[in-house]
């Protein structure tokens, strides 16, 4: 890992807010969280605790500060960073200074250039300190082994897959977004369409069972089996329809996404540019 590009991790938009935190045991010393708009979760090793991603507020991430506390003594130690995404990131001011804070490299020089920007507003001492700079990297951290792993700019360019392999489970972060009908790619984060299916395809041959997703509940290997079937079933019909030259109104009505003014996630909620969308722009923006 090493010690900043385009880009940056973009706000939570105004909408629903952050509910009280569910915590839920996985084993003993795994933990996932839900309720902070995005889900969390934690693990607990030798002598401190490792969170993944921190929830959508400071508030929010001293709930979940007490929370840990009610279960284990030891300090938490290290924040391991799924992706830059503010629902996941936006508690990281409510931690102590000096813990260890991991990010893929991409990430990493996202959240640094938005603080340098003004765009984000977290002080130095609480951006990542650690990068991930290879593909897969095997770590032990208070005595738990984890393996952190990118395939490609996928949801952001900067996306980070915590896996468990002792334990078979998998932190999975926005790579799979279990309230949106297919994928959320954010272009503007220099995520993308076809290195979402890489990484999709990557976590699935994990040898895992248990998936913690950014948002929704935990998933089964076929739940998520399902959805990158029909991703890529989706994107390929893109394709094929751009070569016949299709507008996007056209594609859309093909292959039944809505349009982006429909908001997936009821009133108040975030509006995901549609999965067909971005699989158009990536198709025909040099045409």
């Amino acid at each position: 890992m090493k010690g900043p590009q385009q880009g940056a991790p973009q706000g939570t938009p105004p909408g629903p807010q952050a509910g009280p935190l569910r915590v839920h045991r996985l084993t003993p010393s795994i933990y996932w969280v839900q309720g902070g708009i995005g889900n969390c979760g934690f693990i607990i090793g030798e002598k401190g605790v490792i969170v993944v991603d921190t929830t959508v507020s400071p508030a929010s991430a001293k709930e979940l500060l007490a929370n840990i506390a009610r279960i284990t003594p030891k300090p938490v130690t290290t924040i391991i960073l799924t992706h830059g995404d503010m629902d996941h990131t936006g508690g990281l001011a409510a931690f102590p200074t000096g813990l260890a804070i991991v990010a893929q490299e991409n990430n990493k020089k996202n959240m640094e250039a938005a603080v340098a920007a003004g765009r984000r507003i977290v002080s130095v001492d609480h951006l990542p300190n650690r990068a991930v700079t290879e593909n897969r990297e095997a770590l032990e951290i208070e005595g738990v082994r984890i393996e952190l792993l990118h395939w490609a700019p996928a949801h952001t360019a900067g996306d980070l897959v915590v896996y468990l392999p002792q334990e078979k489970i998998v932190f999975a972060g926005d790579v799979f977004c279990m309230d949106q009908p297919v994928a959320v790619i954010h272009r503007e984060q220099q995520g993308n369409t076809e290195g979402w299916v890489t990484t999709a395809k990557g976590v699935l041959d994990l040898n895992a069972d248990r998936f913690v997703v950014g948002h929704g509940d935990v998933q089964s290997k076929e739940s998520l089996q399902k959805r990158v079937s029909e991703a890529e079933i989706e994107r390929e019909k893109v394709k094929e329809l751009v070569a016949k030259g299709m507008s996007l109104e056209q594609i859309q009505a093909a292959v039944g996404d809505p349009p982006p003014q429909q908001s997936k996630t009821g009133p108040g909620g975030p509006r995901f540019t549609p999965f067909s969308e971005v699989v158009y722009q990536e198709l025909t923006e040099n045409l």
